[in-house]
């Protein structure tokens, strides 16, 4: 059963603008509460009093809050930044030989160390990232394989994190919520223990690269 919490996140989660303000202390809560009353009652199918959301929004402040501090915790525990440019990234439907071609891959690339590759294996999927210099490498040895989707002009942010931050909650959302502030679409998200690599179009790197580095200082 939905709660007037439940929605009342929801909205949050959809204008950071607002979640920010909200955590700033910088929003008249009466005011919000009658302003977002008749879109609770549509959702939740019930009528709903404006004291009834402006208390759910005063519980709400210290879980808002809260978000400050991981922010800060993650600057402590972040480390360099770097980019790579000019990748590609394919996605193969998943079959019984797609493991052999990452390893055929692998093996042609054992003596290309500075080369960027990223493989994701879902149920149904599989995605590589590559420089774009593999690009003829990749089509020749998937080329039996049913080719989903592919995109070029692509780069990537990686972000250095100590083995700590994998037992801080809200991590990665606190460092793609500065992204999507500033409305920059991310592609795909690349991670191992200590690295976070977010994948951009080429022409919002520059932007990207800014306001994280901005927000990791």
């Amino acid at each position: 059963m939905l709660t007037i919490s439940d929605e009342l996140i929801k909205i949050i989660l959809k204008s950071p603008l607002l979640e920010e303000e909200l955590r700033e202390g910088l929003i008249n809560l009466s005011a919000l509460a009658r302003k977002i009353r008749p879109d609770l009652q549509k959702k939740l199918l019930k009528p709903v009093s404006e004291s009834a959301v402006l208390m759910a929004l005063k519980r709400l402040i210290p879980k808002i809050s809260k978000t400050l501090s991981i922010d800060k915790k993650i600057s402590q525990k972040a480390g360099d930044l770097s980019v790579k440019s000019n990748l590609m990234e394919f996605t193969f439907k998943r079959s019984a030989t797609t493991l052999n071609c990452i390893k055929s891959l692998l093996h042609e690339l054992e003596h290309q160390r500075d080369s960027f590759i990223t493989f994701t294996q879902g149920i149904y999927e599989i995605t590589v990232i590559a420089d774009y210099n593999l690009t003829k490498n990749l089509k020749e040895i998937f080329s039996k394989e049913v080719l989903i989707s592919s995109l070029n002009n692509l780069s990537a942010i990686s972000i250095r994190l100590t083995p700590e931050t994998v037992y801080t909650s809200g991590i990665y959302y606190s460092i793609l919520k500065q992204l999507a502030w500033h409305n920059l679409n991310v592609i795909e998200v690349v991670s191992t223990l200590t690295e976070f690599s977010i994948i951009l179009k080429k022409e919002d790197i520059g932007s990207g690269f800014s306001i994280l580095l901005k927000f990791l200082s």
